[in-house]
């Protein structure tokens, strides 16, 4: 969609002036009416649902926004993902990239394995500033912070 596509009534809130038609099987609102009424799923995927039974209807994106108290954005993206995917791919998050971890698995076992060992002379027991170091002295990374292994430790322990 293009800027003129737009109808911006205030500064907050920019809907589109066509917005996505969306067309839901019997079968799709079945599911989407199931997910509002158990009540058991994610807040958002409830109100994703609801976003996606109002558009079915025919509501208009302002209406939608007044009736749930959501965002402009979240109507546009509900509806954008429902053509483009399918409407169960419209009521989850798409997965985040995240950073990539800095030990593999193998690793992170390993460094818990030395973790629950004696500890180095003289010391009484692995610190986690000593653990990080370890996990450089390993040729694992380049650099580790105490924290990374502090996750680590809490994840995996």
């Amino acid at each position: 969609m293009l800027l003129r596509d737009f109808c911006c009534e205030s500064k907050l809130s920019c809907l589109p002036l066509n917005p996505r038609k969306i067309n839901l099987s019997d079968n799709e609102r079945q599911i989407l009416q199931a997910v509002v009424q158990k009540g058991k799923s994610a807040a958002r995927s409830q109100t994703r649902a609801r976003i996606l039974l109002k558009a079915a209807e025919g509501s208009r994106d302002k209406d939608i926004i007044d009736a749930l108290k959501v965002s402009p954005s979240m109507v546009a993206k509900t509806r954008q993902r429902c053509v483009e995917e399918r409407p169960e791919s419209a009521l989850k998050d798409h997965p985040r990239p995240g950073k990539a971890p800095k030990l593999s698995d193998k690793q992170a076992a390993h460094l818990i394995a030395v973790a629950c060992s004696d500890a180095p002379d003289g010391h009484n027991h692995w610190t986690l500033r000593l653990l990080a170091d370890k996990v450089v002295e390993l040729n694992y990374t380049d650099s580790c912070s105490y924290e990374t292994i502090r996750q680590l430790l809490k994840k995996h322990v």
